[in-house]
């Protein structure tokens, strides 16, 4: 099972030198939702800026969301008629591992570049380049049309802006294929004014991750000819030779116990209660108590089982008076949690100082009802030592549920 972010669109660039690189971070976080339980998904906490916060309509239609760093691509001569100029973009998925800040332990990410934009800026108004007066025919005229229209395979995503010299833009991007257009007529100078990315997230299973945060980082090169991970503005020279993306995978579990009220005590006793065995004499068969608790989960966990008094077997209690004899705890977990081997709604027998699990949820629990049944050994004397002691027994036991499997 896999979360899945889709379409956010960022913005990537510092303004840092050709030598150096640019970093973003991405954000991510996994927190179950007692509304939502079967949403086993990573929401994207990276703040929205740029493209999307400036059309956020057209970004909600899409499912994209936009982070502004600006990265500047620029020609190092003239454009002559005819110029290609374009993106290419690595819209393939690739993989990256995170790492567990703690426990080291690791997850696969699986990231593709789902659209570009930028603005691009003239070094004169394209009106006077094409000899017209009205600002968007000179746009439409130098290129042929207007760049909110993606050449193919490149697809529309919403609005563009323009000024007398720059044009806003943002394509689609459905394949790794170079999408371009073609100058018209020659362009002194141009320039790329900051570089906004798409991006659709493939995060793993949260429910089989640890909480606390996962990081990684995938690289993409600049160009132009930046290969097959990278990106292409034409021919025009990035002030940044690289992109680093910085993922933060933040999970946080929740795992919580609860008794109803008067939970705490528990009182064993036959079916129907001791009158049977006043009156007649007639040993029972069982001695126990079935209490419920409730259970919320949403990731691996272990229990174990702490005696107040124990022998090193079955937990101990006494009557006060040198009397003793033996009680287990069995726990049912609710269903929708397997217990070890696989079991659903697990039911097993605790042992003192003795961790038992995993237990592992496929779905977030929200609040459900477990079962721990607390009885005394049918097999051996412990009945038979409890009857012939007499008097009240007493005893305790601490069940812990801890989430570092």
């Amino acid at each position: 099972m896999k979360g899945l972010i889709s379409g956010v669109c960022l913005t990537a660039a510092l303004g840092l030198s050709s030598a150096q690189a640019a970093n973003q971070e991405i954000r991510a976080k996994f927190q179950p939702d007692s509304s939502q339980p079967n949403k086993n998904e990573f929401v994207n906490q990276t703040p929205n800026s740029g493209y999307c916060a400036t059309y956020p309509a057209e970004c909600e239609r899409y499912g994209m969301f936009s982070i502004q760093t600006p990265i500047r691509f620029d020609s190092n001569r003239p454009l002559p008629v005819g110029e290609p100029v374009g993106v290419r973009v690595p819209a393939d998925w690739r993989q990256l591992t995170v790492t567990h800040r703690d426990t080291g332990e690791t997850a696969t990410v699986e990231v593709r570049i789902s659209g570009i934009g930028s603005t691009y800026v003239l070094s004169q108004s394209a009106a006077s380049l094409v000899g017209v007066t009205d600002i968007l025919e000179g746009h439409q005229k130098l290129w042929g049309s207007s760049w909110v229209n993606a050449p193919s395979p490149c697809l529309v995503s919403g609005v563009g802006a323009y000024t007398p010299a720059t044009y806003r833009f943002f394509w689609r991007t459905p394949v790794q294929q170079t999408c371009r257009k073609q100058a018209a007529y020659g362009i002194p100078q141009m320039s790329f004014n900051g570089l906004d990315i798409a991006y659709e997230l493939r995060t793993p299973n949260p429910l089989g991750m640890s909480s606390g945060e996962y990081t990684g980082s995938l690289t993409y090169t600049l160009g132009p000819s930046p290969g097959f991970d990278g990106f292409e503005m034409g021919s025009l020279v990035p002030d940044d030779n690289a992109l680093t993306l910085d993922f933060v995978l933040d999970v946080q579990h929740t795992l919580k116990a609860e008794l109803p009220p008067g939970g705490d005590k528990v009182v064993m006793e036959p079916a129907g209660g001791w009158q049977r065995w006043l009156e007649s004499g007639q040993k029972p068969v069982e001695i126990y108590r079935d209490q419920m608790f409730f259970l919320s989960a949403s990731s691996r966990f272990k229990v174990m089982l702490v005696c107040r008094w124990s022998t090193g077997g079955p937990c101990i209690f006494g009557n006060g008076q040198g009397g003793s004899s033996e009680f287990e705890v069995r726990l049912t977990v609710p269903g929708g949690i397997a217990g070890p081997g696989g079991a659903d709604g697990w039911t097993g027998t605790l042992m003192h100082n003795t961790w038992i699990g995993p237990f592992e949820p496929a779905r977030y629990i929200d609040r459900k009802a477990g079962v721990l049944r607390f009885l005394v050994p049918r097999q051996g004397q412990a009945i038979d030592r409890l009857l012939n002691y007499g008097g009240t027994f007493q005893g305790g036991v601490t069940i812990i549920l801890d989430s570092e499997v």
